[in-house]
């Protein structure tokens, strides 16, 4: 509402003086100030603020009426008068200077157009020159305790317990004294007035204040007591005037009324203030509400503030400033909510963390429009604030000072049709502060869903949230929307430049259009508009217009023109103009029409305009755009009147008038839903009570065409609300949100806010009873609301913040820097979720129907997972944390509603992590047990929410349960190929072993409950496919042996001989054998590269098991799909008969040509250096693996037949430099490349040097054709290096086959000949490679292999010459073998598969891929990884 900026200004009195002023009071319109100290009175201009006259008493004069007390104006400004000690009143009269008599000239910069022609530039610009001169005294015998103007009166009270009524001239009529003990005093008007009910003998008043619109008194007794006198009658008699009392309060110090909101605010003794207001039925006076610091806001503020000394209302009555004695302002909102303390923070501590005395306050007054707050400091801060400074001694004369606070306010305050905006608009003296994004960004709707950003503090308010523009904007909808409301934490800062707008002194209006692009502003005299996108203001071309017209009602926009209520000074007429915003601001462009009566307040609703008038009338005017001109124009007809003097005591008391579609009866808004967008209410906020009006429906419905001749009559009026701030409506209208859209919501002060809801039937079924009607939710939030985003269900604020700068080093001034006494004071953007609380509302009232239909339609919004985190944990907290036990608790109706949302799981585990363990067992108790909801996770592949679970179920279960657990998980995980969390599994499984109570003796016979029933209970329940359920005897694991092996590897680190690690390396051997035995070997490269296995070794030991291969078709097979690799390309020449024999020479001849390339690539693999292979630490090497799909469809077919376009679509990948770059940078084999690339460039230039005959050509393309993407033969080739040094030789031949290497298989045969081979080896070899042979045969040359196997006929008759018995390939079938025997226990004489370090080179620390370095083919980017869930094997990718 009211906000603090920068630091405080100190005005220094040109006058040396050793008084030090105590006392400022101000005139009424604020553009004087009477400043009193002990014998002088002086008279401050507001703007500039600068001293204009000072009286000073003579000695004698000051020793007969003693020193001045207190100061007051007449209404007209042209009398003061001033309480003396000794009895006396002053009066002083306020002589102009004259027209021309000014303080100042304004000096212009030449070439300046506004020179002195400006009509009334002085009054605005110069410091009027004034003199004052002493009437007569009054003396009044008795020391005056307080004095108020009273109309054409002056009332002073005296010590002596009379209250005096004289009169300004002080001659006529005399005066009258009316005695306290004469007034009868009771609790309400309707008790017997029989004389005084209360003995007032020797009481007197201590502070009064008259209330215009209540008209009467509020006074403070010398005791503490609070009353209320009122006049029977006009005017003030002893016999007429009647008082009420304040039940139950003796501690009374000060008062001050609020006339808009019929309010007085009393302080106390106690430090709080009681605001009071009088009951319309029985006349007593009633507490409304408190203003009171709270412990949860200041610990330390019991007995630290004081009694209150002073309290003033803000101009527009929206805001209170309190100081107590010790010292310290705050700042509240008309109904009680907090705004700014300087008793705390930054105000009170230094930086150093050392206590500050609060600034000590002896007066104070608000400026002008409130943009100012003048305060008196008491002498003794003063003095205390010199001797901090080391000031020398004060001399005879020093210089006086006055703070000036600087303040900026929201446009709500004076202008409340600015209600029905998404923006927050704040505005200061001189400047706007607006909270609209990115001018350039498009309005969007917020329910655009996925698109909206994610605000990652909402639990705060979502402070500091940095929220990325929305890219799917809806045309359809004028919401700002969450991009550009919540683009920053930054202001747009306006300047109002005064050199350029003179009338705009001060800011008096300021309205903002629906777009947020368009700002008008109006000052004393006229008004201008500023555009955001162009940055640039539109002032009248014609001065004297400006000057003409004054601003009463307000501004507002509809669409493009700026709807302006104001007073024409030529005509004396008050007139309503609407100004076009794209021509000239010029009353030739404006439709005006004329008014009868002083507008008050003004609102736009669609087409519609609503003015409020002094003669408590609103009038309705329709708005019809024409186009009938050069410019397009505005016609303006009255619609409607509708007269309120009967509900309406004075006009001053109306707050806001605003036009709605919101009706009691949804129902009629379901048969009708075109009338949905139709005024058919009207909203008044009279004093704080929300009253509505809306049509009546009750008689003879109307035809159309005559109901829009005459409109339907309003009925009588219905009290919404108390204590009403602010009301938000919109015109718009969403059939998905209609919950949020058609609701009205209330800022209701320190109760928080308040929204009246509609309810709904769910499906269009047949309405209840009961529920077509509307229900009033109140919630709390911790901003001050400032403007509702209602699709979004967002709250924007704004709140104060503070910067210290008191480390500066600053020379020793007489008076202390302000700098350092205050910190720097900012306005900081604010937002909050309000949507938990109306849902949490909605279901203790058994309304969960309503609240479904409510969230679902929020179920889009970014921060809805959120919304359902801070509805469990406000209500768990609540519960979990009461005293008492709840009859009806709410947490199992919340668990309950969460379930019908998919995010359930993620929200209980959330809110359970960010909840203390305390609690849990109440949260789990409503939820469900944790280990049912972690099963429930594992079903539904959320494995990140199952590893949260599995954290809580660490916490509360045993560690057996948790192990079991997280065995299952880690599996999935395994299967799933989500490396990061099967590294989390490995932490978790080590930790929960380490911190086990009963570690396990490393004896084998002992070992069945704590290691091997963890893995029974994998075994028997995992969700892997590839075992049965089949149970292991404990015996079978030789524990013993294995803890014996020696550990070279950092990764179990100190403690390698837990049984723990055992545990977890069987699960990663299982893995291994089941993506052995199925074939996935792309899958085994990623699981052994992202978790370190390590995969030699193990190979090693399992090669006469798992590792041995004997169906070799459909290997072969399965390696092409996985790796994308092609089946070779036969020639269509050679599709029908073999080669000839020249042609067979001369392609044998180049293929053996382009194989030696390779072989040489192939031996620089083998031979690079360790050190080039350990460089790297990650172990990635198949980071961007995912980003090549699948082969297509059409693959096997085309490749088949060798069609053209087959044979380009494999040179693309090889030729894309920057995967060349990446893959060889990646691999750490950086000849890969250069060798690629030269084998290319060698058959370009062959190709233009030599003529090759026909079959050469073809064989050359077919060698281009038959290459598969440049990363899958890295990868190939890695492995062909694992299962070389493995000794795994049935899986060496196959990959030599796919990569057609001959030299591979030449090695591999030559090495069968070692009497290390075991023969089955050999057998399956030569029946693998027959199997292929044969099916070639068969099966028509389906995988296209018969050229390379005649190629390599001399290796296959070899093995077939040195076999020794003949085993039939039809006799393999895969899965026969027992799967137990891949588990028997390993063997004594290998390494465990980790400790393989070896002289391997490609085996050690694997080289990373640099993220993005890869392209596919069809241009992506590669995706990580480990962000490939279920997708594995799911790749979509088209070569071409």
């Amino acid at each position: 509402m009211y906000f603090l900026t920068g630091w405080p200004r100190r005005l220094l009195c040109p006058l040396k003086s050793e008084e030090e002023p105590f006392h400022i009071h101000p005139n009424s319109q604020r553009f004087y100030f009477a400043v009193l100290s002990e014998t002088q009175l002086s008279i401050w201009f507001s703007r500039p603020s600068v001293m204009i006259v000072s009286y000073i008493e003579s000695v004698k004069a000051a020793a007969q009426f003693g020193f001045y007390q207190q100061a007051e104006w007449k209404p007209d400004d042209s009398m003061i008068a001033v309480a003396a000690a000794n009895g006396y009143i002053l009066m002083f009269d306020v002589v102009g200077g004259g027209e021309d008599k000014y303080l100042y000239e304004p000096v212009y910069p030449k070439g300046s157009p506004r020179v002195k022609v400006t009509p009334g530039y002085k009054e605005e610009q110069c410091a009027p020159a004034l003199s004052l001169e002493m009437k007569r005294p009054i003396d009044l015998e008795a020391p005056i305790t307080s004095i108020k103007s009273l109309q054409e009166d002056l009332l002073v009270s005296t010590a002596d317990g009379y209250l005096h009524i004289l009169h300004w001239d002080g001659v006529s009529n005399g005066r009258k004294a009316i005695s306290l003990c004469t007034v009868p005093f009771s609790l309400d008007l309707q008790s017997a007035r029989g004389g005084p009910s209360l003995d007032l003998e020797g009481l007197y008043i201590r502070d009064m204040e008259y209330c215009v619109t209540l008209d009467g008194f509020a006074v403070v007794l010398d005791d503490g007591r609070l009353g209320f006198i009122s006049p029977v009658a006009s005017r003030f008699t002893a016999e007429q005037l009647q008082g009420v009392w304040a039940a139950d309060v003796t501690d009374g110090t000060c008062v001050a009324v609020n006339n808009k909101y019929r309010l007085m605010a009393f302080g106390c003794a106690s430090g709080s203030v009681l605001v009071y207001m009088i009951d319309t039925t029985t006349g007593s006076m009633q507490l409304s509400h408190k203003l009171e610091l709270t412990p949860k806001h200041f610990p330390d503020v019991w007995n630290k503030t004081g009694a209150v000394k002073l309290i003033r209302w803000s101009p527009d009555y929206s805001v209170a400033m309190v100081t107590w004695e010790y010292g310290g302002l705050s700042l509240w909102s008309v109904f009680g909510a907090h705004l700014i303390c300087t008793l705390g923070e930054d105000f009170a501590y230094r930086s150093d963390g050392t206590k500050k005395d609060p600034i000590k306050i002896s007066s104070m007054c608000w400026g002008a429009e409130g943009y100012h707050l003048w305060v008196i400091t008491s002498r003794e801060e003063a003095e205390l604030v010199e001797n901090m400074e080391g000031a020398p001694p004060p001399t005879q004369t020093k210089q006086a000072g006055i703070l000036q606070f600087h303040l900026i306010k929201s446009a709500l305050t004076v202008n409340p049709c600015t209600s029905n905006q998404e923006q927050v608009l704040l505005h200061g003296e001189d400047r706007l502060y607006l909270t609209c994004g990115d001018p350039t960004q498009v309005p969007s709707s917020s329910s655009d869903g996925p698109n909206t950003p994610h605000p990652h503090n909402l639990a705060h308010g979502l402070e500091g949230s940095p929220l990325h523009h929305r890219s799917a904007p809806s045309p359809n909808s004028i919401s700002q929307g969450l991009s550009t409301l919540l683009g920053h934490k930054h202001w747009h800062v306006v300047q109002v430049q005064p050199h350029k707008l003179h009338s705009f002194r001060i800011q008096k209006f300021a309205a903002i259009d629906t777009a947020g692009q368009c700002i008008a502003v109006a000052g004393r005299r006229g008004f201008a508009h500023y555009s955001m996108s162009t940055r640039k203001w539109k002032l009248f071309g014609n001065i004297t217009q400006e000057q003409n017209m004054t601003v009463t009602g307000g501004l507002a926009w509809w669409n493009d023109f700026v709807v302006v209520a104001c007073y024409n000074f030529t005509d004396r007429q008050e007139e309503l103009r609407l100004y076009l915003r794209s021509s000239n601001l010029d009353n030739a462009f404006a439709s005006v029409t004329k008014l009868h009566s002083d507008t008050l307040l003004l609102n736009v609703f669609r087409d519609l305009i609503v003015l409020f008038r002094a003669d408590c009338s609103i009038f309705l005017y329709s708005i019809e755009r024409r186009h009938d001109g050069p410019n397009p124009s505005a016609c303006v007809e009255l619609l409607q009147e509708v007269s309120m003097s009967r509900y309406i005591p004075h006009p001053a008391l109306v707050v806001s008038v605003t036009l709605t579609s919101v009706r009691t009866e949804t129902g009629i808004a379901l048969k009708a839903p075109q009338q949905a967008c139709m005024a058919e209410s009207i909203m008044l906020n009279l004093a704080g009570q929300l009253i509505m009006l809306q049509r009546d429906r009750s008689g003879p419905q109307v035809r159309e065409k005559e109901d829009q001749k005459k409109l339907l009559p309003f009925c009588p009026p219905v009290v919404l609300a108390q204590c009403v701030e602010n009301v938000w409506t919109t015109c718009r209208s969403n059939k998905k949100k209609r919950h949020l859209l058609e609701a009205l919501w209330l800022s209701c002060g320190e109760a928080g806010m308040k929204v009246w809801l509609p309810l709904f039937p769910r499906d269009h079924r047949k309405p209840h009873s009961f529920l077509s009607r509307r229900i009033m939710l109140p919630f709390h939030i911790n901003i001050y609301p400032l403007a509702v985003l209602f699709e979004d269900a967002l709250v924007l604020g704004a709140s104060n913040e503070t910067v210290l700068y008191d480390g500066l080093q600053f020379s020793n001034h007489c008076l202390c820097p302000l700098e350092v006494t205050f910190p720097y004071c900012t306005v900081e953007r604010t937002s909050q979720i309000y949507l938990h609380h109306i849902l949490r509302q909605l279901l203790v009232r058994n309304l969960g129907e309503q609240a479904l239909l409510l969230a679902q339609s929020c179920a889009a919004l970014p921060y809805f997972p959120h919304v359902m985190e801070l509805m469990v944990h406000v209500v768990l907290e609540e519960e979990a944390t009461s005293r008492e036990p709840i009859p009806d608790p709410l947490l199992p109706t919340v668990a309950k509603f969460i379930t019908e949302f998919p995010l359930f799981l993620q929200t209980i585990v959330h809110c359970a992590r960010k909840t203390e363990y305390a609690l849990w067992n109440y949260l789990f108790a409503a939820v469900g047990n944790p280990k049912d909801l972690f099963e429930e996770c594992l079903m539904a592949q959320d494995l990140d929410t199952a590893a949260s679970y599995l954290i809580i179920l660490q916490n509360m279960e045993v560690p057996a349960v948790s192990r079991q657990h997280a065995t299952l998980l880690f599996n999935t995980a395994l299967e799933q190929g989500k490396w990061d969390l099967c590294r989390h599994m490995i932490r978790f499984l080590k930790a929960i072993g380490s911190g086990e109570m009963e570690t396990p003796p490393p004896t084998p016979t002992t070992q069945e409950p704590s290691s091997t029933g963890g893995f029974e209970f994998f075994r028997n329940r995992s969700i892997s496919l590839s075992q049965s359920a089949d149970g292991i005897a404990a015996g079978k694991f030789n524990l013993q042996k294995t803890f014996s092996m020696p550990s070279g590897s950092e990764r179990w680190s100190k403690d390698s001989d837990c049984a723990e690690n055992m545990y977890i390396d069987m699960m990663l051997w299982r893995h291994a054998r089941h993506l052995l035995e199925q074939v996935r070997l792309k899958d085994l490269g990623c699981f052994s590269a992202q978790l370190g296995f390590e995969l030699i070794g193990w190979l090693c030991r399992e090669r006469t098991r798992v590792a041995r291969l004997d169906d070799f078709v459909m290997a072969l097979k399965c390696l092409h799909k996985d790796f994308l690799w092609p089946f070779p390309v036969i020639p269509a020449c050679s599709t029908s008969s073999p080669f000839k024999d020249g042609h067979r020479k001369t392609g044998e001849g180049r293929l053996l040509k382009s194989q030696s390339a390779d072989s040489l690539l192939n031996s620089d693999m083998d031979t690079a250096p360790p050190q080039a292979s350990a460089r790297n630490s990650n172990h990635t090497w198949l980071d961007g693996l995912g980003a090549l799909g699948p082969e297509p469809k059409e693959m096997n077919t085309s490749s088949s037949h060798g069609g053209p376009q087959t044979q380009e679509a494999f040179l693309s990948p090889l030729t894309n430099k920057t995967e060349e770059c990446s893959i060889g940078s990646a691999t750490d084999l950086t000849e890969t490349s250069s060798v690629v690339d030269g084998d290319w460039t060698m058959v370009d230039e062959n190709f233009s040097a030599l003529s090759l005959t026909q079959s050469e050509l073809e064989h050359i393309s077919m060698e281009l054709a038959n290459k598969g993407p440049h990363k899958s033969q890295v990868q190939l080739r890695y492995l062909l290096h694992v299962f070389m040094e493995a000794g795994c030789l049935e899986w060496c031949v196959v990959i030599g086959l796919i990569l057609r290497e001959a030299t591979v298989i030449k090695q591999v045969v030559n090495f069968l000949d070692s009497p290390e081979v075991p023969p089955e080896t050999v057998q399956s070899i030569r029946s693998g490679l027959l199997g292929v042979d044969r099916g070639e045969t068969v099966a028509a040359r389906v995988l296209g292999y018969k050229p390379f196997l005649n190629l390599i006929r001399p290796q296959l008759q070899k093995l077939i010459e040195t076999a020794v018995e003949q085993v039939q390939p039809e006799a393999f079938q895969p899965g026969a073998s027992n799967p137990n025997s891949k588990l028997t226990e390993p063997q004594p004489g290998c390494p465990r598969a980790e400790d393989s370090r070896g002289p391997a080179p490609l085996g050690l620390a694997l080289p990373s891929e640099p993220s993005g370095g890869l392209v596919t083919e069809d241009g992506g980017a590669p995706e990580e990884q480990e962000e490939q869930a279920a997708d594995e094997g799911a790749y979509d990718c088209t070569l071409s």
